[in-house]
């Protein structure tokens, strides 16, 4: 099992979906306690003082004005938990939660919290043992962090509240704690404030769909080709020269994967032989143009994710020349934009997939394919629901693609009176991810259908090895009308654990 080591600086997307899709092990570095350590010699320094200080010996929020007596603080840190655990709705993935467990940590050991060794120890003692809070999809605005997802998180470290065993049952938190030989922990001055004050969820959210829509982008490019083959589109506009003018490196990067895939076709271009096409539709010719887009979307997404990836999320903090400060760096603004900005790239990617896979299907405009594939035009109707069903998903894309971050409803008796509700931006980025990979796997589904439509002609050799691969996975080919969800399930899985990709690689060499 892989083992990911927690230093002071920050953690990479690859120790993310490690944790949390892959059940790597945690540890604490060195460093890490050491910085814990001392930071907790400053929480205690100051918590002895008579002096209030904000987030030790005060009330949070606008409470802050009260201040605690030390016969109360480790009751104020058991309750700001409690009450904070005011999730509503459906469970949140198990994925998610450890995403966001193990970012938690991760600012945890960067010595900027004030937390005690012993509770960030027992933070991956949790992880390690497969315990999962139970989180609920509804109590964070994005702002003073994601807190009520952390606060059940947090409950759990106190033995309260709800968890899913490894086994995936959920029981009482302080019965799976024991079964595992794991003592709840008891909350002092700062830490239950410190246990919730990030943007860790959506930031978890964030590393997870960079890595989807990784393997997304590179099947769109792929399903692309193949649409533009299928209709006997010309390859020339993917020429190298013709993108360097145009600088755009996600442009340059999917018309280089559109060309490799199609390298050796005996279809691009065919149709110039007996029915000249000055130009095929923007569907097909822009392709690279869309999808590169989104492609520097990503990009710049992935650098906010790194930067925070390498931050330290609390307030207050604690500073190396021992001061506790107050600040606004849980505020979840550069975290939200570009969740919002990845859905509507998403959207856009879907639909420009969509239009293709209608012009695939349209008798009138697919260059001699037969209308809707079918085997038996009228006894049969082909693939014409299944392109209802992602008009329908792309229409769902849109919807989503409107920015959660715009909005902002204050809280707190307007102690927070601008949130980012970065949370929300992350939830429904992850749904439109879903939807993009069934879209992109309808547009598989008629392109391969249509390229072996094409008799006496001969695809590129990364087509034939696609079409041998999907049909292995379950994805049939041309024939009579047949129950297609099932098909449509294959195919879509086949997409999404990026056997598209794979099955095409060996033949192109590594893709963009």
């Amino acid at each position: 099992m892989q083992t990911v080591v927690l230093g002071t600086t920050g953690t990479t997307a690859e120790d993310v979906v490690a944790v949390a899709r892959h059940h790597a092990r945690v540890e604490l570095g060195e460093d890490a306690v050491t910085a814990l350590a001392a930071a907790r010699e400053i929480v205690d320094a100051l918590a002895a003082k008579p002096d209030p200080v904000y987030g030790v010996s005060t009330g949070f929020g606008a409470l802050a004005t009260r201040h605690i007596g030390q016969d109360l603080r480790a009751a104020l840190q058991r309750n700001i938990v409690r009450s904070h655990a005011a999730g509503m709705g459906p469970r949140v993935e198990r994925e998610v939660v450890r995403a966001l467990m193990f970012l938690r940590l991760k600012t945890v050991c960067s010595g900027h919290t004030g937390v005690r060794p012993e509770v960030a120890q027992t933070m991956a003692d949790v992880l390690n043992a497969g315990i999962t809070p139970v989180v609920h999809e509804y109590g964070s605005l994005g702002c003073s962090g994601d807190l009520a997802p952390l606060s059940h998180c947090a409950l759990t470290l106190m033995g309260e509240g709800d968890a899913e065993g490894p086994d995936g049952e959920t029981r009482p938190a302080g019965e799976l704690l024991a079964e595992h030989g794991i003592t709840p922990v008891e909350l002092r001055e700062k830490e239950g404030l410190a246990l919730l004050n990030g943007t860790d969820g959506m930031l978890g959210m964030l590393v997870m769909a960079l890595a989807d829509l990784d393997t997304l982008y590179k099947s769109a490019d792929i399903t692309a080709a193949l649409s533009l083959e299928a209709l006997l589109g010309t390859a020339k506009v993917l020429a190298p020269e013709l993108h360097a003018i145009r600088p755009h490196p996600g442009q340059a990067a999917s018309a280089a994967n559109m060309l490799a895939v199609l390298a050796g076709s005996g279809l691009t271009g065919h149709h110039q032989d007996d029915a000249p096409r000055v130009q095929d539709a923007y569907s097909v010719r822009c392709a690279p143009q869309v999808a590169g887009a989104g492609r520097d979307t990503l990009a710049h997404a992935r650098t906010v994710a790194e930067r925070e990836l390498a931050a330290a999320v609390d307030n207050p903090v604690v500073l190396p020349d021992g001061r506790v400060e107050s600040n606004g760096n849980f505020h979840g603004a550069p975290v939200a934009y570009v969740l919002d900005f990845l859905a509507i790239a998403a959207a856009d990617l879907g639909s420009i997939a969509e239009r293709r896979t209608d012009r695939l299907l349209d008798k009138n405009r697919s260059h001699g394919l037969p209308p809707f594939l079918a085997d038996d035009a009228g006894v049969d109707s082909g693939l014409m629901i299944a392109q209802y069903t992602q008009a329908a998903l792309v229409s769902e894309l849109k919807r989503l693609a409107v920015p959660a971050s715009a909005d902002s409803i204050p809280s707190s008796a307007m102690q927070e009176d601008h949130v980012s509700m970065g949370w929300s931006a992350a939830r429904k980025l992850r749904t439109a991810v879903g939807n993009l990979g069934r879209i992109i796997a309808v547009e598989l589904y008629a392109a391969t259908r249509a390229i072996e439509l094409r008799e006496g002609l001969t695809p590129a050799p990364a087509s034939r090895a696609v079409i041998e691969a999907v049909r292995k996975a379950g994805v049939e080919g041309p024939g009579p009308d047949r129950f297609l969800a099932p098909d449509l399930a294959a195919a879509d899985t086949f997409v999404r654990e990026g056997r598209l990709v794979a099955a095409v690689e060996p033949v192109t060499g590594p893709l963009a």
